[in-house]
């Protein structure tokens, strides 16, 4: 028997251990993962797929259902309600989301100065992103009030007649867009950690050169902060064109539908007129929607989004 046949033999029990001991974390792993793979199996992809099938049919949730095929999605584009509420969500998306992400981005650095008291500011601003939004909605509902609302006694003072803003059909789309401002505390806090995390050895080349604050904001502070800014973007985009929650509380969508937005009308014809197939075909619009908006997106990112990794050329 050769030295190397000996040597082969020597290190076999070796291997297989290490094999062994491979596939015991290989099975510790698949269990651990276990309960999410299962609640995404029975939550999220079950749910999608039926969801799928149930826009080609006609269901009302009492009776079986029936195929109708492409009839919910031509009868979509000739609901003039269903296009008020793409209007209404892109309305809303193309307005608050541009809105927040100027106001959370100069607060974040505004507040990234070190000054006295910054900290206290700091957890007032973030403060409101903490209420959930069904008690953002009701503490709203008494703010924007036509007659007894903070807003409009505020007008008053200034001899202006404030609207009824939830009550009016123009001003009540605005109403919810001074509503996603209230919150852009969340957005905020990821940009001023951002913020602080850019290298002062780069604001100090920029002193040596004479650059101004201005310029250092733009040309080294966005550009490092981007990818979060980035972030804010996609999940802004999303967020906004799935509003829900504060449309279902303080005007269920009126008046005259001029507050209803894809998710509201998709909730009604799905919860209160049992027309789930009609329903499922408006969330696979909006599912379409939200892909294409962030496609657009991150085929843009490469044109402004930079990476401490990445070099551009």
């Amino acid at each position: 028997m050769t030295n190397q046949t000996l040597e082969m033999q020597k290190n076999r029990p070796t291997k297989i251990k290490k094999m062994s001991s491979k596939r015991t974390e290989e099975r510790w792993f698949y269990l651990f993962i276990s309960p999410w793979i299962i609640g995404f199996l029975c939550f999220i992809l079950g749910p999608i797929i039926a969801s799928f099938f149930l826009s080609f049919t006609n269901w009302d949730l009492f009776t079986p259902a029936k195929w109708v095929g492409l009839e919910n999605y031509q009868n979509l584009m000739q609901d003039k309600i269903f296009w008020k509420t793409v209007y209404n969500t892109f309305y809303f998306a193309l307005i608050s989301v541009p809105l927040t992400m100027i106001l959370s981005l100069g607060m974040a650095y505004l507040l990234a100065h070190k000054m006295r008291g910054m900290s206290f500011f700091r957890t007032i601003f973030y403060l409101p992103a903490l209420v959930p939004i069904v008690a953002s909605s009701m503490i709203f509902k008494f703010i924007l009030a036509p007659d007894t609302g903070v807003i409009n006694r505020f007008l008053a003072f200034f001899g202006i007649d404030g609207p009824a803003w939830l009550l009016d059909p123009t001003w009540v789309k605005m109403s919810f867009i001074f509503l996603a401002i209230w919150g852009v505390g969340a957005n905020m806090v990821l940009l001023l950690a951002a913020i602080q995390g850019v290298p002062e050895e780069l604001y100090e080349s920029a002193d040596m050169d004479g650059a101004s604050k201005f310029k250092k904001f733009i040309h080294i502070t966005i550009p490092i902060i981007s990818p979060v800014i980035f972030f804010n973007l996609i999940m802004g985009i999303i967020g906004s064109l799935q509003a829900f929650s504060q449309i279902y509380i303080l005007t269920g969508g009126g008046p005259n539908n001029a507050s209803n937005m894809m998710v509201p009308y998709l909730f009604s014809n799905a919860f209160e007129f049992y027309k789930m197939g009609y329903a499922s075909s408006i969330a696979w619009v909006l599912f379409l929607i939200i892909i294409i908006f962030t496609v657009i997106v991150f085929k843009s990112s490469s044109m402004w989004v930079y990476y401490e990794s990445e070099v551009k050329k």
